[in-house]
């Protein structure tokens, strides 16, 4: 079902939030001065916030935008936390959280949705488009810069040139699997790592693309750390947010 209908067109950048609009903004990989005008334009007027947190803690998509919304004649405004818990499914979760927004959205109100990175690459938002716009809800996604981007930046490495085919691996692929892409492909970047990490690494040290990997974490925050892949412990652990970039030239330009 398409659902073009319900999807307006785009806001020039200073334009007041449309009532009864749902807005996801893609807010960047964590550092504030990533986020795009246009959705800092919508964030300052949105009568609704909400963004995904830990089923107890606290939610880094807030933490990007605290320092947009400091003195903020706005700073009543309702908020929505979206607590995701860790191991459970979480469809029951998009679920609700779909419905209290969407009675905001019938009350007349915008919904600013934050979303870390781009709403559209392995983001959250994706989740809460889906349920909004098949309920009738308008719903506009404002893009943001994606991990990847910022991961390459950081590094100072391009991530593909010429005719080469970019492969995008999420690190819970099988052995098997990550062999078999990484294998054939002339540049790639691998996500989602955590406990995936020792699984990830003994594949690029088997296809003899150690001196080729460079590896990130936590990309634009004060805690950020890169290194060659190469020149990590054995035992070196990774966060979720952490990324390794790999070419099959050592830099794309070459």
């Amino acid at each position: 079902m398409s659902n073009t209908a319900n999807i307006p067109a785009p806001a020039l950048a200073g334009q007041l939030p449309v009532a009864g609009t749902a807005y996801g903004l893609g807010i960047g990989p964590g550092e504030p001065d990533l986020i795009t005008l246009k959705a800092y334009n919508i964030l300052q007027k949105a009568d609704v916030i909400a963004y995904p947190a830990l089923e107890d803690g606290a939610s880094l998509a807030r933490q990007i935008i605290a320092p947009h919304l400091a003195g903020n004649s706005q700073n009543d405004r309702i908020e929505i936390a979206i607590r995701i818990t860790m191991g459970e499914p979480a469809d029951p979760i998009y679920d609700q959280a779909a419905l209290e927004i969407g009675e905001h959205l019938k009350a007349g109100k915008s919904v600013a949705v934050l979303c870390e990175g781009d709403p559209f690459f392995y983001g959250s938002f994706m989740y809460l488009f889906g349920r909004l716009a098949e309920a009738g809800h308008p719903v506009q996604t404002v893009p943001g810069v994606s991990s990847m981007m910022a991961c390459a930046a950081q590094l100072g490495a391009p991530l593909a040139a010429k005719n080469d085919v970019l492969q995008v691996i999420p690190g819970p692929l099988s052995e098997d699997r990550l062999r078999a892409q990484l294998g054939n492909t002339d540049a790639a970047a691998i996500i989602k790592l955590g406990r995936h990490f020792p699984k990830v690494r003994k594949v690029i040290e088997e296809l003899g693309l150690t001196d080729r990997a460079r590896y990130i974490e936590r990309a634009t925050l004060e805690t950020q750390k890169m290194i060659p892949l190469g020149d990590l412990p054995i035992d070196a652990t990774a966060p979720y947010f952490s990324m390794i970039l790999i070419h099959r030239r050592g830099d794309a330009w070459r």
